[in-house]
């Protein structure tokens, strides 16, 4: 009567558990680049009333059949809260800082450590990248900051290839990475489906500013949420770097949109949230019939313990 007490405890942990995933994913049904979560659970440890045994010869050379374990269950518990990396429906937005990656990759952002300010008018260097706070995204709705650079709504740096020029000089790729700037004097610009931002000089010349650049992960699924929808690199991610070791150092560590099993870009466009309301309101009521269920093992218990109560009047 205890065990099936305390297994409707767990039970009702673990239904809580899933409809907090639940809830969380609703609420974002409408962020861009957010992935859903899912709940799953396991068996907790099993209380052995009596084990296997094999066929025995008994008395008088009778040969006895085996018998299977008895085993009593003590309820459920949390195994995992699984993250969905599925690609999301893309909404047109016609907006040209608006980039949504069609297939596989992340868009890299980049801040200062520890406070120190990041120059955006240079490369990071050869492992610059070591010296900063990257995460990752599939949210691609960016800004211009005052100093026409290409940041997300938080203020992080959109890292890529830089372009270096200007003074009346056409621009070349700098082959490090950096922050993408668009020049003051630039009339118009746009970014092509390799990540290539384009602008137009004062002169009418077209130019390139930079080329964006993309992480690609082997299991997405590892990343670490950080909120703002943006992920931290972990051990179990599976980046792909040059040199094989999952760390992010410099632009060899990372990937022009389209190459090296990376999806291409789409501009005017974002992609948006991979939760299906009809599925999440399914779930929902699923995990609400299981805690009710639960809360049932746990009324019973209590009124047989109730009647052995009144056993002795």
């Amino acid at each position: 009567m205890l065990r099936s007490m305390y297994s409707g405890v767990s039970g009702m942990k673990g239904f809580q558990t899933s409809l907090d995933t639940i809830g969380n994913n609703i609420a974002n049904v409408n962020t861009s680049g957010f992935k859903k979560g899912r709940a799953s659970f396991q068996d907790m440890m099993s209380q052995t009333v009596s084990g296997a045994q094999g066929a025995v010869e008994g008395q008088g050379g009778n040969l006895r059949g085996g018998t299977n374990p008895s085993q009593v269950g003590l309820g459920s518990q949390l195994g995992s809260v699984d993250s969905i990396h599925t690609q999301g429906n893309r909404q047109t937005t016609d907006r040209p800082l608006d980039l949504s990656i069609e297939g596989d990759g992340m868009f890299v952002l980049a801040e200062g450590l520890d406070g120190e300010p990041i120059n955006t008018e240079a490369t990071f260097g050869e492992d610059g990248l070591e010296n900063l706070n990257t995460s990752f995204t599939r949210a691609g709705n960016f800004y211009l900051d005052e100093e026409g650079a290409i940041v997300n709504g938080d203020g992080k740096y959109l890292v890529g290839e830089t372009f270096e020029g200007g003074d009346g000089q056409d621009y070349q790729a700098s082959g490090e990475a950096g922050v993408i700037r668009i020049p003051e004097n630039a009339q118009s610009f746009n970014i092509q489906s390799d990540g290539s931002v384009s602008f137009v000089d004062e002169g009418g010349n077209p130019q390139t500013a930079g080329q964006i650049q993309l992480a690609n992960f082997s299991n997405p699924e590892g990343l670490e949420k950080l909120g703002g929808s943006t992920y931290q690199n972990t051990d179990n991610a599976g980046l792909m770097t040059e040199a094989g070791d999952g760390v992010l150092s410099n632009l060899d560590d990372l990937a022009p949109a389209g190459e090296d099993g990376t999806g291409e870009m789409v501009s005017g466009s974002l992609e948006m949230s991979n939760v299906d309301l009809a599925e999440a309101f399914t779930e929902m009521i699923t995990a609400q019939r299981g805690f009710q269920a639960n809360t049932r093992i746990i009324t019973t218990s209590d009124e047989i313990l109730q009647e052995l109560t009144n056993l002795k009047r």
